[in-house]
């Protein structure tokens, strides 16, 4: 049970444009049974048309019942409207539950974060579950390399759908595959298979127009707020590969070099670390080649040429990378011993300090091998490494630099 009874349980509902998180709340509405529901629902443009088609399916009317942000998203420059709205809605209403329907373009954990901090939100309310919503139909298309619109509504326009809907679902407690009725059997197992691999932790139920049991969304307790950000499939990855600490080979376990997360649908999860660097040109051009199976792969390459950590972040079609800082060994002997004291868990090579690649791929159909023989193909030679400041380098060389490294095939190759 929440740690506050006095608190106001509240859902976030995301999911991307179309998916069916509106009918998902007037289905909610409708069928509340002795709940009061309050509802914030926040949509890009001057007219908030969310907020009217919620009002329209409900008893509620958009200047009393529905608190209303518009032109903007809820997880990021309307941060502080949401408080306000929020706080507003537990001062002035007597309600039992809060749906917090976000834009389709907003990530939910910073959403969540505001429920979970210390604020006056958090004094009045306790958060219940994320639920994701999916267009299940979209979701394998999206990660089958076909049909892949970009996300729309942000500052950075070039980011397509595969990015938003993995970090919709990295999060998520709960997840609806929705518009099931468009999916063969099959498909929707393959689906479920892929939510499981992105999120382990998540609950699935099928849907066709959002239709679902109240009982299965509302009061569930879902929420572990000391999870949020952890326990994405990627992290449940490498914590259950563990570290090695040693050079260029991949963590073995009998013989096996990855997980299976689900073997019937051919999913799997591969880590795979190094502790030597990477040719710049030749990983930049194993990432823009990574097979269409791959759905997501993630981690920190040692890249020659930056001595800075390299975050890769793949969803689907897109690829990019970012400088995070440098590593701890880069930095001055006081500041090194420092970090190191405070870290006693870190894995620290006596060369390399904590240098390395270490990268999981999560996908359908991988073929563990070619793809561990691939990126080793990528390690620098001795005679690289040496002159590694001269080689071509696509990679970020500040910090808070990213780069696109693979953009869906629409953009890179149009017609």
């Amino acid at each position: 049970m929440y740690a506050d009874s006095d608190a106001i349980p509240v859902t976030v509902l995301s999911g991307s444009l179309g998916a069916g998180k509106t009918t998902l709340v007037n289905h909610l509405l409708g069928n509340a049974g002795e709940r009061d529901l309050a509802v914030l629902v926040n949509d890009m443009g001057s007219v908030n048309v969310d907020a009217e088609l919620v009002a329209e399916g409900s008893d509620l009317d958009v200047e009393g019942g529905v608190a209303e942000l518009s032109n903007g998203c809820i997880c990021c420059e309307l941060q502080d409207d949401l408080e306000t709205a929020v706080v507003r809605l537990a001062r002035n209403r007597d309600f039992d539950h809060l749906l917090v329907e976000a834009s389709g373009i907003s990530e939910p954990e910073p959403v969540a974060r505001l429920f979970t901090t210390s604020s006056r939100v958090a004094a009045s309310y306790e958060l219940d579950a994320l639920v994701t919503v999916l267009d299940t139909r979209r979701f394998l298309d999206a990660f089958a390399g076909t049909d892949v619109p970009e996300r729309r509504g942000t500052d950075d326009e070039t980011r397509p759908l595969s990015d938003l809907l993995i970090e919709q679902l990295e999060v998520a407690n709960l997840v609806l595959l929705n518009k099931a009725d468009l999916c063969e059997p099959a498909e929707l197992e393959e689906a479920e298979a892929l939510v499981r691999a992105l999120r382990p932790d998540a609950e699935t139920i099928r849907t066709e127009f959002s239709a679902v049991d109240p009982d299965r969304i509302l009061g569930v307790d879902l929420f572990d707020a000391g999870r949020l950000g952890e326990a994405a499939g990627w992290q449940r990855a490498l914590e259950e590969d563990g570290t090695n600490g040693d050079d260029a080979h991949v963590h073995d376990h009998d013989d096996h070099d990855h997980r299976h997360p689900d073997e019937v649908y051919g999913v799997d999860s591969i880590v795979v670390r190094h502790r030597r660097p990477v040719h710049p040109e030749r990983f930049a051009a194993f990432l823009r080649e990574l097979p269409d199976g791959v759905v997501r792969s993630k981690g920190v390459a040692w890249v020659a040429g930056r001595d800075l950590k390299i975050d890769i972040a793949q969803a689907g079609p897109s690829v990019r990378a970012s400088a995070s800082g440098p590593w701890i060994a880069a930095l001055p002997e006081v500041r090194r011993d420092l970090y190191r004291s405070n870290r006693p868990d870190l894995e620290w090579h006596d060369e390399h300090g904590d240098r390395r690649t270490e990268l999981v791929f999560i996908g359908t159909d991988l073929e563990a091998p070619r793809l561990r023989s691939a990126l080793e193909d990528c390690l620098v030679t001795d005679d690289e490494w040496e002159r590694e400041d001269d080689l071509e380098n696509p990679f970020p060389s500040g910090d808070d630099e990213a780069v696109v490294l693979r953009e869906p095939s629409s953009k890179r190759s149009p017609d």
